[in-house]
């Protein structure tokens, strides 16, 4: 039987897709899911993802580092955020991290509780990421985690690339890979110009994180693929 793959354009709609034998990848490019990938890849041994900012409190006491990022800034109180830059080797390697996003957190939660497996997606592990999907036998869901709610671009443009790169190995069986895949290929030359027009670009420029942006749309530069094992993302085992 074939392997088929979709997109899901918010966890909004995630209650309509069948995940109980899908890998999920959950995609969150600005800025959850692109951090996550890059701290993991940094040797960080895990980061455990909580739905609300409370929720860090619980791991206080460990020792952790404790991350929450609301609308784009970092939390009163917090060690960090979701900046690319605060999950370098120097930083988190060997430590683990707890953190709540306003959206990719939320979204990997959902997920857990219906798929298969659960893993994290960004352009910096791309290739990675689609090797080991093509690897699996077993079918795709791309969950883009959008913007409370909404639909956005850069995860949408992401799935658009996955999909884009597996073409030939899975079966499309929604319109929203055809969607996304145009996208990316209008947008693959120049993604940074392209995202100039999204909502979640702006909100971020107005907090003068251009770098950030810039960041999170390098492509490969991370081999780790963080998958989600209870409640702690860990690199996935070669």
């Amino acid at each position: 039987m074939s392997r088929t793959i979709e997109v899901c354009l918010t966890p909004a709609l995630l209650h309509l897709y069948n995940i109980e034998n899908s890998i999920v990848v959950v995609i969150d490019i600005l800025r959850a899911t692109s951090s996550i990938t890059y701290g993991i890849d940094n040797g960080a041994e895990a980061i455990i993802p909580v739905a609300h900012v409370e929720d860090c409190l619980a791991y206080a006491d460990k020792g952790f580092l404790l991350a929450a990022e609301r609308n784009g800034e970092v939390v009163v109180g917090y060690d960090f955020g979701n900046s690319p830059f605060s999950y370098t080797k120097e930083k988190v390697g060997g430590k683990t991290v707890v953190l709540t996003t306003t959206n990719g957190t939320k979204a990997m939660h959902m997920a857990q509780e219906r798929a298969h497996k659960v893993v994290v997606g960004s352009f910096l592990n791309l290739t990675s990421l689609c090797d080991y999907l093509k690897s699996q036998d077993k079918n795709v869901l791309l969950l883009c985690s959008g913007w409370k709610d909404n639909f956005n671009l850069e995860d949408t443009l992401f799935a658009g690339a996955v999909v884009n790169v597996l073409r030939n190995d899975f079966t499309h069986s929604d319109d929203a890979c055809v969607v996304a895949e145009d996208m990316y290929l209008m947008a693959k030359s120049d993604l940074r110009t392209y995202l100039h027009k999204s909502s979640h670009s702006h909100r971020l420029a107005a907090l003068n994180i251009e770098e950030d942006v810039q960041f999170c749309l390098r492509l490969d530069l991370c081999k780790a693929i963080p998958v989600l094992e209870g409640e702690r993302l860990v690199a996935l085992a070669p």
